[in-house]
């Protein structure tokens, strides 16, 4: 079996996943360019491999294409939209993922980037690096009016641990409100138009999709007040960066936090306003979580090479979801 580890880094911080691999004899090929790799390159790289280990990078249909004896894509992390899943399954090739392992720190740095835009903390550094003594007046969590959209592992994660800071409004929002039975967490149910307009800081946790791309564009934008502070932790292109940038520059929103884009390494507009607080997509980059991740793919590896049944396979619905959203852009398309 030859393998192929697309995703940087693995096994850097904590060894454990390649030990893992090396023990079980399995050749291991690392992603030569020590970045995300473009669709071409991991074309190009993905012929006469049996496994791939993947991060965020594109694997379409053109990529599987090339990988002509690719059976296992073992994904490293939770989000599948760079996946082209119904591609794989035609070609018969099984694709797992690590839903739970990434989510504590992604929550985690959620409510850093809150308590951060709220006291203007980036920008004071930035200050004080230059010389500059200068004070912010700042909001306290507890006093705002919280706006979460997607409940899920990470955006239930990110409400619980609101209630430690006593929030006095936790509003949420998603179409499966099968969390509403958790009564160990206080908030209440919004539309999302609700969300944008009462909270003042609006975090999204939601998978990007044709039905979520661009959920935030100029309209949602400008519902928000306009000393709001909007976070995405979760995918690029959930939020319309040129609709982001146009507001941002007309002064509206108190801050951003970001930490997905479109494309990556970003290297576009935001950048140059002071009020947006960037981030190199590191939600998961704690050393905990990061080695969870690759662990656990690490050992899916290892099962499928042993002839095993795989236990983080993905599920049906999410093959059923990429079809719907398929289906819809048709139809759209007449």
């Amino acid at each position: 079996m030859k393998v192929l580890v697309s995703t940087v880094p693995f096994g850097e911080i904590d060894h454990t996943s390649r030990e893992r691999l090396d023990r079980a004899g399995i050749d291991v090929s690392i992603n030569p360019l020590g970045r995300k790799l473009k669709e071409n390159e991991l074309a190009s790289l993905i012929k006469n491999v049996d496994v791939l280990i993947a991060g965020t990078e594109s694997i379409t249909s053109h990529v599987l294409d090339q990988a002509d004896k690719l059976k296992l894509i073992a994904r490293v992390g939770i989000g599948l939209d760079s996946v082209d899943l119904l591609a794989a399954k035609q070609r018969g090739i099984a694709v797992t993922y690590t839903p739970d392992a990434p989510s504590p720190a992604v929550a985690e740095l959620t409510v850093a980037l809150m308590l951060n835009l709220l006291r203007s903390i980036h920008l004071v550094n930035e200050r004080l690096h230059r010389g500059e003594w200068q004070r912010y007046f700042g909001r306290r969590l507890t006093e705002c009016k919280i706006g979460i959209i997607g409940m899920g592992r990470i955006g239930s994660r990110v409400v619980s641990h609101l209630t430690g800071f006593g929030c006095r409004r936790v509003m949420v929002n998603d179409l499966d409100q099968s969390f509403i039975s958790d009564s160990t967490i206080r908030w209440e149910w919004q539309d999302k138009d609700t969300i944008y307009r009462e909270a003042d800081v609006i975090s999204l946790h939601v998978p990007l999709t044709t039905l979520t791309k661009d959920m935030i564009s100029m309209r949602e934008l400008h519902l928000m007040k306009s000393n709001a502070i909007l976070i995405n932790t979760a995918r690029g292109g959930i939020v319309n960066e040129d609709a982001l940038f146009r507001v941002m520059t007309d002064g509206h929103l108190s801050a951003v936090g970001i930490d997905t884009f479109e494309t990556e390494p970003y290297n576009g507009p935001l950048a140059s306003i002071d009020r947006c607080l960037l981030t190199a997509h590191m939600g998961s980059m704690s050393t905990d979580c990061r080695a969870q991740m690759e662990l656990e793919a690490a050992e899916e590896v290892v099962r499928f090479v042993a002839g095993k049944p795989l236990s983080q396979k993905v599920p049906e619905e999410e093959y059923e979801l990429q079809r719907l959203v398929i289906e819809k852009i048709r139809d759209a398309d007449g």
